[in-house]
């Protein structure tokens, strides 16, 4: 008999609809259940793609003697981590707290006013029951003694860590740097021993430090990461994209389910890597990764969906692997040699028997022959033959934000307009579906349902994508659409004392905390990636309340990440901008000219540019009231740039800009 996830429609909670426990989805109903019944409450949290979750679930949700105690002695809810990140966020915080570590499923039990006493991450069946059993008995004989770990646990949590703003300085930014240098595997790339994550936040950050410093150690960490990344398992050499993390030192054996924003911020890192060293496999990582995503997570109306499971028929890894014999069945015996010796393909495997395609003993790895093409789309096609992978086809408004930066992006620097155009089908897909009628985001679609109120993430990250686009397409509405839910960045969720973003609005649900996240882990911050938005707004604009906001950022931000500057990369990045010279350009013209997208693709990093057309003056200067200084000629261009404090008489070549530059 079904449960009332029924009702829900997160993939991760439908998976959960048929289990013998009587799951209710987190909401004002379960908890005052919990309190009117005075019952603790059992909170499991996680997501459609993640392997532990389908394997506790396999072994103790659907297990009838779990279920017993689940239903008789608690009130049990599931979550969503990406329907309900700021849910998420406050019990791992608790798990943490608790065990110095956390991960999912997430599994949490709460008293009934939601404050946590146990907190853990995934359990064996035995486990599990034995905690049901100790925790049913303690809070019908004991409670008080959990009541107060809850309360203790609960005010830790509250005790935001004091941040004193501070004055930003490059040493702090060197301080980051030296601290990749310490943690960095010279030998494979990447940071740290297995399992080893690609944090392309990191790659992005000491790129941009390289450029802008000429620090050729920078430099190298960054590219001997994206090369061994590439080369390993984690990349995806048949069907494109990369999976979640590897499980070894080498980038070998990956945890193999694939993740939207993974793909999409790897997609900018190798974008900035190619537009740097202009290196051709980097140009080839970054189409086949979004190439992957536009083909296998785009929804038909341009939204893109959550990510793809790791299993196929329960076993993980099954979709991806690869025997001798199988790809001699499909390409023939000859192709299927050279196929074999250049993805290492053998008869003993890499991976439980089977070998994952990978190109770390291939010396000429950065040569692919039109033949390896063909073959690579032949068991691509073979392949989808296989049992599907499971795809969680929500649409998150931050993810597609992400997703809509690392388009706009590649679609400038790699002169590909496919990429621009699917950008722009993104924010039409967001614009219709994901806000309501007063403008304000939401979090979730999925099946013709939109729900759940933007949180931090949804509003920086979306208006992170918009100016991206805005800046490759120099479509005024994009400007405009950024400064507008900026300006809700602002009234819903920042502290105007101290500086800093809280998670959720001030006018939201309120949990039982509401302290800031700086911490860049499998994503940037909100509170980063709002600095960037700020930091961009003010160049683009000049606007005096983005400024003001972006200074009182900056210095938080200088302040909460003194103790270890590498946990914060994204920050690290969105301070560069403010530390080292930047310039201004702004383009007067009768309309966009070809030979400024030409001259971006070789000086867009440290560049903010606006272009002003007879079509647009009047909105733009709306937005950013210095541009009616710049008149648009009657024939021809005119090249406006500044530097500092600075600026330089009006030019009307590329050429002439080119010196400048």
């Amino acid at each position: 008999m079904a449960n009332q996830l029924q009702y829900e429609k997160s993939p991760y909670l439908l998976q959960h609809a048929e289990n013998s426990v009587d799951w209710r989805p987190w909401g004002t109903a379960a908890l005052e259940e919990a309190k009117r019944e005075d019952k603790p409450i059992f909170l499991s949290i996680g997501y459609s793609t993640c392997h532990w979750c389908h394997v506790m679930a396999h072994e103790s949700f659907e297990a009838e003697e779990v279920a017993a105690v689940l239903n008789r002695a608690f009130i049990p809810i599931k979550v969503d981590r990406e329907e309900r990140p700021d849910v998420d966020a406050v019990y791992m915080a608790a798990c943490i707290a608790m065990n110095g570590s956390g991960g999912w499923p997430l599994t949490v039990l709460l008293t009934p006013d939601q404050k946590p006493f146990w907190a853990g991450t995934y359990l064996p069946k035995p486990q599990l029951m034995s905690l049901l059993e100790q925790a049913d008995r303690r809070w019908r004989e004991n409670r008080g003694q959990l009541i107060s770990v809850g309360d203790m646990l609960t005010e830790h949590l509250r005790q935001e860590e004091a941040v004193r703003p501070d004055a930003p300085s490059r040493a702090l930014v060197q301080k980051g740097v030296s601290l990749f240098v310490q943690g960095f595997d010279r030998q494979w790339g990447g940071f740290g021993q297995a399992p080893k994550f690609p944090t392309a936040h990191n790659l992005l950050f000491l790129l941009r430090y390289a450029r802008l410093t000429q620090d050729r150690q920078a430099q190298e960490m960054a590219e001997l990461t994206l090369e061994h990344m590439y080369r390993g398992g984690l990349f995806d050499h048949v069907g494109g994209g990369f999976s979640r993390y590897s499980t070894d030192r080498k980038w070998l054996v990956p945890h193999f389910e694939k993740m939207l924003y993974d793909n999409a911020l790897l997609a900018l890192a190798y974008t900035e890597a190619w537009n740097q060293t202009h290196r051709d496999y980097c140009r080839e990582v970054v189409c086949r990764t979004l190439d992957y995503v536009l083909t296998e997570l785009t929804d038909p109306q341009g939204g893109f969906y959550c990510g793809q499971d790791a299993d196929s028929d329960g076993v993980e890894g099954k979709y991806y692997v690869f025997s001798p014999g199988e790809i001699a069945a499909v390409v023939g015996e000859k192709q299927g040699e050279a196929f074999c010796r250049r993805f290492g393909i053998t008869s003993a495997g890499n991976f439980e028997g089977k070998s994952i395609p990978n190109l770390i003993g291939t010396p000429d790895w950065e040569q692919e022959s039109e033949e390896i093409k063909a073959l690579r789309k032949q068991l691509y096609a073979y392949r989808k033959k296989r049992t599907s992978l499971h795809r969680d086809d929500k649409v998150l408004t931050s993810w597609n934000g992400l997703m809509i930066a690392a388009l706009a992006r590649a679609g400038l620097i790699l002169d590909e307009p496919r990429y621009l155009d699917a950008a722009e089908q993104a924010v039409a897909f967001i614009r219709k579906n994901l806000k309501d009628s007063n403008g304000r985001l939401l979090a979730r679609w999925r099946d013709g349902d939109a729900a759940h109120p933007g949180k931090l993430e949804d509003y920086a990250f979306y208006t992170w994508g918009l100016l991206e686009l805005y800046e490759a397409s120099f479509r005024v509405d994009y400007l405009e659409q950024a400064c507008a839910l900026a300006e809700l960045l602002l009234k819903l969720f920042f502290d105007h004392e101290q500086g800093g973003f809280y998670p959720y609005a001030k006018d939201g649900e309120q949990l039982i905390t509401r302290t800031k996240e700086v911490y860049d882990g499998a994503m940037p911050s909100g509170n980063s990636v709002a600095e960037l938005v700020l930091s961009r707004l003010a160049r683009l604009t000049g606007e005096t309340r983005w400024i003001q906001a972006q200074e009182r950022q900056f210095s938080y931000l200088a302040g909460a990440i003194q103790g270890y500057p590498a946990g914060y990369s994204f920050a690290l990045l969105a301070l560069l901008e403010e530390l080292w010279p930047t310039a201004e350009l702004v383009c007067a013209a009768e309309k966009l000219p070809k030979e400024l997208t030409d001259f971006l693709r070789e000086h867009a990093c440290g560049l903010t540019v606006l272009v002003k057309t007879p079509a647009d003056e009047t909105r733009l200067a709306a937005l950013a009231p210095f541009t009616s200084e710049y008149p648009v000629p009657a024939a021809g261009v005119r090249y406006y740039l500044c530097r500092g404090k600075t600026c330089e008489r009006p030019v009307e070549t590329i050429a002439e800009l080119e010196k400048l530059m």
